[in-house]
């Protein structure tokens, strides 16, 4: 019989029952003159001493202003270091800290609001050059009484701009109150803060990220100390973080990724987190590597892309990297070969997951083959199982068979917030959690990921997996850049259309070149019938391509044609 595509992660470290309160007052005890945040944009450090010094005096003005446990205080921000203030002091009360995507305008604010019952908002003035944060955030707080409104005055000259604040509280009256609080009647509130640790439970909600959603509203993945603290530290474990680490974080704070594969899993292990810029920037990504002498770089693919594509890129001294993150959607092969030969990342680990399960499932390991490492997103996690099944009738399939990717383990989340039957559709009876991802187990306990059950595309009668059309056409000497969709047609009832991004050098590509230099090499219902050239794709803030705008488009197009 067929050994069945299920794993279960074996680990010699136990997992972390403490709160992430607990865990950064032991790690600042050890690591006081550490580094432990540097936010190159405003050009501020704090060692692991100041960051709890400073993390207290927030919680200690919470607490002044009336934050109590359960309730929700959300931050409307780039990559700034108050973003890790907040994160911190936030946890050390219990108050459930709410991330809110940059991208939002007024009535997705205002949605996240209510959904989430806020009561605090601490909110970025300006987002170069697009948002007025402040006059959304005053529009969203006129139409929801009693939300509160702290704005970011001490971060880089460019978010707050010439903005009048007037009456309106800032951050930095909200730090100078704590610290004044803390200053003149310091027993009191180091008791009070005791006391405020003393009641809080690893089990208990302390984050609610909003999901994406590509229809409808988003929903609010809610998560707790021992879902996000355990699964920081075990990627901080399998990447061999030490106070000797300094991780350089271009990724979105609001998105598990910076707040987690990011800040808790550095600073869970002693190590610095570097934010380069507020948003990203290849440059000074890189920038930051050099001068800070960093170990470890994080990114989306097309991040990666970004920095290897600039034109100075070989004058940038990263002989300090060592390993670092890529995660958020597939990575090309050749990408993932250029960042461990030409940006020395040779320990370098594929994570995958979603934000429902903390968020990574699957990861590559140090000592894991070259081919693994860039064919496969890794084996599962220490203290996780994953299973793949039959989309149809939920039975575990066969090692190599593809099917729907799940998880199972202290990862997963404890719900959407306030959404129990959105819950219930998400997370079966034995809390197995369905990530609507397709995948194939090796005989190893490799995962491949293939794409996702709603990109599948059915040409003829045909299941076509995308991702295996993108990995074949980045061989392409023109193609920088690759999406493959499916588009209605009359006759097949999907047809394939190949979005691309030309090389520098090239200025067209017509769909007979891609049918030419794919003929003979793919199966022909796999071969794009439509090719578009942009210069661009469609992205998150958090890097992922939204292949629902390009499916819109192309759809525009060939009902057009």
């Amino acid at each position: 019989m067929a050994e069945l595509s299920y794993s279960s992660g074996p680990s010699q470290a136990p997992l972390r029952g403490e709160t992430i309160a607990a865990n950064i007052r032991r790690n600042a005890a050890e690591h006081r003159e550490h580094i432990a945040l540097v936010d190159r944009g405003s050009d501020r450090r704090w060692t692991y001493g100041e960051f709890d010094d400073d993390t207290d005096a927030l919680a200690a003005a919470f607490l002044d202003r009336g934050v109590r446990k359960g309730d929700r205080v959300g931050i409307w921000a780039q990559n700034v270091g108050e973003w890790a203030l907040v994160q911190y002091a936030t946890a050390k009360i219990g108050a459930i800290l709410v991330n809110v995507n940059p991208a939002y305008r007024a009535h997705e604010l205002e949605y996240v609001v209510k959904q989430s019952g806020m009561t605090l908002l601490i909110s970025q003035i300006l987002a170069p050059p697009h948002s007025d944060f402040h006059a959304l955030a005053t529009e969203v707080a006129a139409a929801v009484p009693g939300l509160q409104l702290i704005f970011l005055d001490t971060v880089p000259e460019a978010l707050v701009g010439d903005v009048a604040l007037g009456e309106r509280e800032t951050f930095s009256g909200l730090l100078a109150q704590g610290r004044a609080l803390l200053d003149d009647d310091g027993a009191k509130y180091a008791v009070r803060l005791e006391q405020a640790a003393a009641e809080l439970s690893a089990d208990e909600p302390i984050n609610i990220q909003y999901t994406s959603g590509t229809t409808g509203f988003p929903k609010g993945v809610t998560l707790s100390h021992h879902n996000i603290l355990n699964n920081g530290f075990f990627i901080g474990e399998l990447l061999g973080y030490s106070p000797a680490d300094a991780v350089v974080l271009p990724v979105p704070y609001y998105h598990c990724f910076g707040m987690v594969i990011g800040n808790l899993a550095a600073l869970s292990h002693g190590a610095s987190v570097i934010l380069p810029s507020p948003g990203f920037d290849p440059a000074a990504s890189l920038e930051a590597v050099a001068a800070e002498q960093a170990t470890s770089l994080y990114g989306v693919p097309t991040m990666f892309i970004a920095e290897l594509g600039l034109p100075d890129f070989s004058a940038y001294d990263l002989s300090t990297l060592r390993t670092g993150v890529m995660a958020g959607s597939p990575c090309p092969v050749e990408v993932m070969r250029r960042v461990i030969d030409d940006m020395n990342m040779s320990e370098v680990a594929i994570c995958y997951g979603m934000t429902e399960t903390s968020p990574v499932s699957t990861m590559t390991r140090v000592d894991d083959s070259l081919e693994a490492r860039t064919q496969t997103v890794g084996r599962v996690m220490p203290h996780v199982e994953v299973k793949i099944v039959d989309p149809v009738t939920g039975l575990t399939m066969p090692r190599g068979q593809k099917g729907e990717l799940c998880t199972r383990g202290y990862s997963v989340m404890l719900g959407y917030w306030e959404e129990p039957d959105k819950t219930a559709e998400a997370i079966d009876a034995a809390r197995w959690m369905h990530t609507g991802d397709l995948a194939i187990m090796d005989e190893d306990g490799y995962v491949d990921i293939s794409g996702r059950i709603k990109d599948m595309v059915i040409r003829g009668g045909e299941n076509v997996y995308p991702r295996e059309i993108e990995e074949f056409l980045y061989q392409h000497p023109a193609i920088s850049d690759v999406q493959v969709i499916g588009v209605p047609d009359e006759k097949y009832g999907e047809e394939l259309m190949a979005w691309v991004i030309l090389k520098d050098g090239f200025d067209t590509l017509t769909a007979a070149e891609v049918k030419e230099f794919a003929a003979g090499r793919l199966a022909h219902f796999k071969i794009p019938r439509y090719v578009e050239v942009r210069e661009s794709f469609p992205m998150t803030v958090s890097g992922k391509i939204r292949k629902v705008e390009l499916r819109e488009e192309g759809e525009r197009i060939v009902s057009a044609s």
